[in-house]
């Protein structure tokens, strides 16, 4: 699929891998220049070169988003070469399974910090980039990427149901800030999707469970959910397309 994105600049966090890699490519296809920002800056390099190899333009920011002036740093990056964005796509996010009982405050600490207040960090520093846009009437986008694990409950997933489920919660309310001045907030929930979050999974019985659903249900790809944001996103400006849940066909 390609969408018509010419003109618009947006940044894409968690885009060495997964959901995160797939939207950038996709939104580069539309037009868009697109700063990918993530940890790893040698896949980061890899997938800035993959764009650009295929006639896109890409900017490569290496960053924690769980750090706030690394976030501050990454920001002043795509203002100095890019200037001001109009799409923010929050696609970093890490999912570590285990029972409470566990005790994990470690891993806990990591996916709200990750999940949640990486978010808001890349959100307040690209707000008045948004808000500008909007003001000058063209297209303004924040878009979400949370989980169906934000009202769906699977046991052992609790402390990641929680912070998808404040991520959810967290797009909603902005809405209500952010409409009235024309910037759009979409929250996708992807289902099952076959990308490296998994393999992180230090649980063997939950681990076991996750490789079982894959093996009866064939689960989205990250291009399915990109292809998502992209059609949201280059939608006229006054469309916003609040909620979007997007899930492989037997697992509805």
């Amino acid at each position: 699929m390609s969408y018509d994105l010419t003109g618009r600049t947006a940044v894409v966090t968690g885009a060495a891998s997964g959901m995160g890699e797939a939207t950038a490519r996709l939104l580069a296809a539309g037009g868009a220049r697109v700063a990918l920002l993530a940890r790893r800056a040698d896949r980061l390099a890899e997938s800035a070169a993959k764009i650009e190899a295929e006639g896109g333009r890409a900017l490569a920011v290496p960053v924690d988003v769980t750090d706030q002036a690394a976030v501050e740093r990454a920001a002043e990056a795509v203002h100095q070469a890019w200037g001001r964005v109009d799409l923010v796509v929050n696609a970093a996010g890490v999912m570590l399974p285990n029972p409470v009982a566990a005790g994990r405050l470690d891993e806990w600490t990591r996916m709200v910090d990750t999940n949640l207040t990486g978010a808001l960090r890349v959100i307040d520093a690209f707000r008045a980039d948004l808000v500008a846009a909007g003001a000058e009437g063209r297209a303004a986008d924040l878009v979400n990427v949370s989980s169906i694990g934000s009202h769906v409950t699977f046991p052992g997933y609790a402390v990641y149901s929680a912070t998808k489920a404040a991520l959810t919660h967290l797009s909603a309310v902005l809405r209500t800030e952010l409409g009235p001045l024309d910037v759009r907030v979409t929250n996708v929930e992807p289902g099952l999707t076959d990308t490296e979050l998994g393999s992180h999974i230090d649980n063997a019985e939950l681990s076991a469970q996750l490789d079982g659903m894959f093996q009866v249900i064939p689960p989205l790809t990250s291009e399915d959910v990109a292809d998502l944001i992209a059609w949201t996103v280059s939608r006229r400006a006054g469309v916003n397309l609040r909620q979007a849940i997007v899930l492989p066909t037997r697992q509805a």
